[in-house]
C-alpha cells in the first residue's frame, strides 16, 4: 500500500527507524564536554581563630599544610576536567602575597583576569581549636566579581594535617558531584 506522499509502508518505517535512530544519539553528541573553565586557583589560606591564635603551633607547619590542601584543590580541579587551572604565582597583589584575599571584598575576580583566567578560587581554613576546622571556598566570575558558588565543610576533626583531606571531601561533594 502506497501513502499519498509516495512512501511504501517498508520506507515510511526505514525513516521512522532513522528518525528515532538520529534522536536517540542526540543528547550524546549535544552532551559533549565543553572546553574546561580557566581558573584561578589561589593559595588556601588561613583564618585562625582558635584561643591560641598567633601564638600555638609552628606557622611554618601552618604555611606547609595549607601548601598541601592548594595543590589538592589544583589537582581535583585539573583532574574533573571541567576546569584548567591558571597559574597565578606571578600575582604581585598585597592580598595574594599576604594570603588576605579572604578580606578584599572579592578583589581576587580582577586578580584572576589579569591572568586570563574566567574564575577565581579562593580556599580557606578557618581553624576553630587545634583539632576543629572548617574548609570553605567560592568561585567568583573574573569578569563581573560576581559569587559563582560558596562552600563550607562544617565542622571537621583533625589537626593541620587533615586539612587536604577536608579540601578534597569538600571539593568532590560540593563542587564536582563526585
Amino acid at each position: 500500500m502506497k501513502y499519498e506522499c509516495g512512501f511504501s509502508r517498508r520506507r515510511l518505517a526505514a525513516w521512522i527507524v532513522v528518525l528515532l535512530f538520529g534522536v536517540a544519539l542526540a543528547p550524546s553528541c549535544a552532551s559533549a564536554d565543553p572546553s574546561p573553565v580557566k581558573i584561578a586557583v589561589f593559595d588556601f589560606e588561613l583564618e585562625d581563630v582558635s584561643a591560641g591564635a598567633g601564638i600555638a603551633g609552628d606557622k611554618a607547619d601552618d604555611a606547609a599544610q595549607l601548601n598541601r590542601a592548594t595543590a589538592e584543590a589544583r589537582q581535583l580541579l585539573a583532574q574533573s576536567g571541567r576546569y584548567a587551572p591558571v597559574d597565578v604565582s606571578a600575582a604581585d597583589a598585597e592580598a595574594v602575597k599576604n594570603r588576605q584575599l579572604r578580606d578584599c571584598n572579592g578583589c581576587e575576580a580582577a586578580v584572576a583576569r589579569k591572568f586570563g583566567a574566567d574564575q577565581s578560587f579562593l580556599g580557606v581554613v578557618r581553624r576553630i581549636s587545634r583539632v576543629d576546622y572548617v574548609v570553605r571556598f567560592q568561585i567568583r566570575d573574573a569578569h563581573t566579581g560576581k559569587l559563582v558558588i560558596e562552600r563550607d565543610s562544617g565542622l571537621r576533626m583533625g589537626a593541620n594535617y587533615s586539612w587536604d583531606r577536608g579540601v578534597a571531601s569538600l571539593l568532590r561533594s560540593g563542587l564536582l558531584g563526585q
